[in-house]
Order: C-alpha cells, then structure tokens, then sequence
C-alpha cells in the first residue's frame, strides 16, 4: 500500500512539474514572441538570389522566410510586387531591404501586418525625397554607372567587382557584374510620401566600405529613423546581404524579437 501511495505521489509530481513546464513556456512565448515572417527584398542592379546565404541562416532558425523578385522596372511596379508577397502572409512580418530595396519597403512597409523594417546598406528617404537627391547631397564613391538611352541603367561590369562587391571573392563578384538587372533610372527619383519608418520601428546595418550608398548617408538615415539596433560592418562593401550573411541574419533575428510584440 505504502508503494502504491509513493507511486501516485511520484506521478502527481511529474504532472505537475510538466504542467508548471508548459505553463513557463507559455508566458516566456507570450513575454517574448517572435515574428517568424521574414521577408527579403533585394535593391539595384541584383535579384533574390543573393539572399541565398541569409535565407538558409534564418530558415536554419525556424524562421518562414519569403524572397521579393520585383521587376525593377519602375518604383510602383517594385513596391506592388512586394505588397503582393506581404499579403500572401499568415501573419505578421518583417520587411529586410537591401540599397534601393530599402526606398521600396519605406512605401511597402506600411501594409498592416508588416511589424518593423530592417535596412540592410539602404536607402530610407524621408517625406518630399528621393533616393538620387540623397545620394546628390552625400556624394558615393563610384563611378561606374552606365545609364542606357532605353531609361534603364546599370554598372559598368568591369568596375562592378570593385565598386558594388569589394568583399566577395572575386568569381562571385564577377558573376554578379554580368547577370546583374539594369533598372529604370525613374525608380531612383521616386518621391517618397508617408515613410513607414515613421510609425514603424526599424533597424539598420551600416557597411563602412560602401561605395554605392555613403556610410554617412546610410547613418543619416539609420539616425533619423531612430532605428533601435545600428550594425556597422567593418570593410563591408555594398554587397554585406551577399558578404555577411550571418550578420545579416544576426540582426534580422534581434529585430524579430524586438518587433514581437506588434498585433496586425
């Protein structure tokens, strides 16, 4: 009778330490949820598929991860084409633009269910301007764009490596320069109307060696938006999304947390 009583004691004592288990999982799941939607939109002159280091980090995490191919053909087609991607959602997301891609969630990031911004090297133009006009008042270092007597631009190829890439290896740089999407110079002098960083929060990843956007431009930007966590890479190049895919991710999974409390 004796083992019979220890017996029931030892089990009413494990289901209550499991019960207690869950219901500590619970609270910490509810104190400090995650978003789990990620999306990644790529800038200028490249498409999704540099994102493919970032993708497997996070998607390693647990984390759904979805990747922007927009068309790069105008500012409105760029911005619609990642609204449709936040719809598809179950829930609510994060934006991670890279270069241009950070004027285009500046606009895209004011659909509900997105929860907060992160910039990657990127533009995030306030009310009345332009990424071009910024860039014209923070001079970049290179000058190696080709502008095309169709409207659309890109970078000369040969300089491309050194300008757009400076920290990946070289085959890798390469191939970037020769597959690279030229974009329709308008795109760049979209006014921007109605910033999402404004009521959103962001975060903001800075590459020291940019030559494409200004560092000083990008902490300009990372300033004003009083973005909560500000990276900044040493000796990273334009390409840091491609160069440092686990700082990325890094940072990306910091703003996950931070955002978590966001209700669509």
């Amino acid at each position: 009778m004796k083992n019979l009583t220890s017996t029931k004691g030892c089990l009413l004592a494990i289901v209550l330490f499991v019960s207690a288990l869950m219901n500590f999982d619970s609270a910490q799941a509810q104190t400090n949820p995650r978003i789990r939607n990620i999306i990644l939109v790529h800038g200028a002159f490249v498409d999704g598929s540099g994102w493919q280091a970032v993708y497997h980090q996070l998607t390693e995490k647990g984390y759904h991860v979805s990747i922007t191919q927009q068309p790069l053909t105008s500012f409105e087609a760029d911005v619609t084409a990642v609204q449709r991607v936040i719809d598809q959602q179950d829930g609510p997301c994060l934006l991670v633009g890279h270069s241009y891609g950070g004027a285009v969630i500046t606009i895209a990031g004011n659909h509900p269910k997105v929860a907060g911004l992160v910039y990657i090297a990127a533009h995030a133009p306030d009310e009345g301007e332009s990424e071009a006009d910024n860039g014209k008042k923070y001079p970049s270092a290179y000058k190696s764009l080709i502008k095309g007597a169709d409207g659309f631009d890109m970078i000369d190829p040969q300089r491309f490596p050194a300008d757009f890439a400076g920290d990946l290896p070289i085959q890798q740089a390469r191939f970037m320069s020769i597959s690279q999407m030229p974009v329709a110079d308008k795109a760049f002098h979209a006014i921007i109307h109605q910033p999402a960083w404004k009521t959103k929060p962001s975060w903001y990843m800075v590459a020291q060696a940019d030559r494409i956007i200004n560092p000083d431009l990008e902490r300009l930007y990372a300033t004003r938006a009083r973005s909560k966590v500000v990276k900044e890479i040493p000796g990273g190049s334009h390409s840091i999304f491609a160069s440092h895919p686990k700082a990325v991710a890094d940072l990306v999974v910091t703003a996950s947390e931070q955002a978590g409390t966001f209700q669509p």
